[in-house]
């Protein structure tokens, strides 16, 4: 006889941690770190006087801007399912 496995609360209350929140997660530390990468890129290109005019530069100057944002809307992503999963585990359970 097969069991489905729901997301049913473990023994210690807590819920399982399913895939898209791993990969939502992931993702916003990744372009924190990009972010980060970027912002460093700049102060070195600074320091060597470089060209910033280039696509590439404004590319890298738009992720600083752009990233940070992104990986906050990612995490809000991942904290609002979790809440709607705890609420809907309370009300089962």
């Amino acid at each position: 006889m097969a069991t489905s496995k729901s997301p049913s609360p473990s023994s210690g209350g807590d819920l399982p941690v399913r895939r898209i929140d791993r990969v939502l997660a992931f993702m916003s530390l990744g372009l924190l770190v990009l972010s980060l990468a970027c912002f460093a890129a700049i102060m070195i290109g600074s320091g060597l006087k470089a060209d910033f005019g280039t696509p590439i530069w404004q590319t890298v100057g738009l992720l600083v801007y752009i990233a940070p944002i992104l990986a906050f809307a990612l995490l809000l992503a991942v904290l609002i399912m979790t809440f709607i999963r705890r609420a809907r585990a309370g009300k089962d359970g």
